[in-house]
C-alpha cells in the first residue's frame, strides 16, 4: 500500500491510500500530476462545490438546487439558436466528427442516466431499452467503450448487462474492465481502480444518518453508490427543498472530508479527493495504452454537471469531443449536443455503420 499525497492550495495535506498495480485485479494508482502531486485549488473547489459549513449556507444550497434543476415553466437564460450555433447537433455534424477522427482510434465514454436511459422519477427504474442495449453492444464491438456514471458500478452493470464494456461507477471512483468478449481488453484480470477505498466506512455511516434525517421529507431518496451518496429530490415539492438542504447540511457539517456538489435534481456527496469523471477518462485512456498518444480520439457523451469534468479534460487535451445531451441551453465545455437518449442511440448507430463501412 502506498500513500498518494494530495496538496491543497493553502498548504493542507491529505494522504490518500492507493494500493499499487497496473491493469490488474489490485487497485490501480491514480495518474500523477507533475512532481508526483495532485493539486487541489481550495478556492476553486469551494466555488465549484457547495460549502458544508457556515450558518447561511442553506439558502445558497436551495438557490443552487433551483439553478441546476430548472422547472419546465422557467424561462431559458440563453437564446436557443445562439446556443445551437456554439454547440451544434452531433447528428448534423456527424461527417465533421468522423473526418476529425480519421487515422485515430475512437474510444467511447457514455454517461448512463439521461444519456442511455431517460430521466425517471424513481432512479431504481432507470432502465435502458433493448434497442439501446443492442446498439451499445454493437458499438463496443467497434470501439473500446466505457460507461461512466455517478451510480454504483454494480447497479449500472445490472442496468446495462453488457460484459464487454468498461464500467466506471461512483463518478469514476470504482472502475472495472470487461469480463469477457472485448478485443480491446489487454489481459486478464480486469482493470480495477478504487482511489477512495478508505472512505467506505465513512460513506456507509453518513448514508445511515441521511436515511434517518431525510425520512420526514416526502419524496426524498438517498442512494448509496458505494464510494459516494446521492440525495434525490426529483419527487420533493420545491417548497420542501430548503428543509431537505438543512437536513443534509446537519449531517455533513460533521464530515469535512466529504464534499457536496449537484446534478439534475440530486445532491451528490463525495470524498474530497481530486477524482472525478475527467480523471476516470484519463485513467481508462492510460489503461488502454493511449495516455500520451496523438492517434486517439475520445468521445464523451453525457447530460449532467458531473460530465463537465470529462468535457473539460477533452478540451484541455485537444483530443476528441464532448457531446452534451440536453433540450435546453446550458453552460458547457462540450463541443456538440444531442437532445435526448433517442438521438444518442441514432448517433451511436451511425458511428457503428460508419466504422463497418470504413473497413
Amino acid at each position: 500500500m502506498t500513500k498518494q499525497k494530495v496538496v491543497v492550495a493553502d498548504g493542507i495535506d491529505m494522504a490518500v491510500v492507493v494500493p499499487p498495480a497496473l491493469f490488474s485485479a489490485e487497485v490501480k494508482k491514480p495518474p500523477l500530476m507533475p512532481n508526483g502531486y495532485i493539486t487541489i485549488n481550495k478556492k476553486k473547489l469551494l466555488l465549484q462545490n457547495l460549502e458544508i459549513n457556515g450558518g447561511t449556507r442553506v439558502n445558497a444550497w436551495v438557490e443552487s438546487m433551483r439553478a441546476s434543476s430548472p422547472t419546465s415553466n422557467r424561462k431559458r437564460t440563453q437564446d436557443q439558436s445562439t446556443w445551437m450555433d456554439r454547440h451544434p447537433s452531433a447528428l448534423n455534424m456527424f461527417d465533421e466528427i468522423t473526418n476529425a477522427s480519421k487515422g485515430k482510434q475512437i474510444v467511447m465514454f457514455l454517461d448512463y442516466d439521461g444519456t442511455l436511459s431517460p430521466i425517471v422519477d424513481d432512479p431504481d427504474r432507470a432502465y435502458m431499452s433493448d434497442a439501446m442495449r443492442a446498439t451499445v453492444r454493437k458499438l463496443a464491438g467497434c470501439f473500446p467503450t466505457a460507461i461512466v456514471s455517478g451510480r454504483c458500478r454494480d447497479k449500472v452493470y445490472n442496468f446495462v448487462k453488457l460484459a464487454e464494456l468498461y464500467y466506471a461507477g461512483s463518478h469514476g471512483m470504482d472502475i472495472r474492465g470487461p469480463s469477457k468478449g472485448s478485443k480491446y481488453k489487454k489481459s486478464p484480470p480486469s482493470v480495477l481502480c478504487q482511489p477512495a477505498s478508505e472512505y467506505l466506512p465513512m460513506i456507509d455511516e453518513v448514508y445511515g444518518l441521511l436515511m434517518e434525517k431525510t425520512k420526514s421529507t416526502p419524496g426524498a431518496k438517498v442512494e448509496n453508490n458505494k464510494f459516494c451518496l446521492s440525495v434525490h429530490f426529483r419527487c420533493v415539492e420545491e417548497k420542501k427543498w430548503s428543509e431537505l438542504a438543512a437536513q443534509v447540511r446537519s449531517v455533513l457539517k460533521d464530515y469535512p472530508k466529504l464534499r457536496l456538489s449537484q446534478g439534475r435534481k440530486v445532491l451528490e456527496i463525495r470524498p474530497t479527493i481530486k477524482w472525478d469523471k475527467g480523471k476516470a477518462l484519463e485513467f481508462l485512456l492510460e489503461s488502454l495504452g493511449y495516455a500520451n498518444c496523438t492517434d486517439v480520439f475520445p468521445i464523451y457523451i453525457g447530460d449532467d454537471r458531473t460530465d463537465e469534468d470529462a468535457f473539460m479534460v477533452l478540451k484541455e487535451r485537444g483530443q476528441g469531443f464532448g457531446i452534451l445531451v440536453s433540450k435546453i441551453p446550458k453552460d458547457t465545455s462540450a463541443s456538440y449536443s444531442l437532445q435526448e437518449p433517442s438521438e444518442v442511440m441514432d448517433f451511436l448507430q451511425r458511428l457503428v455503420d460508419w466504422k463497418r463501412h470504413s473497413w
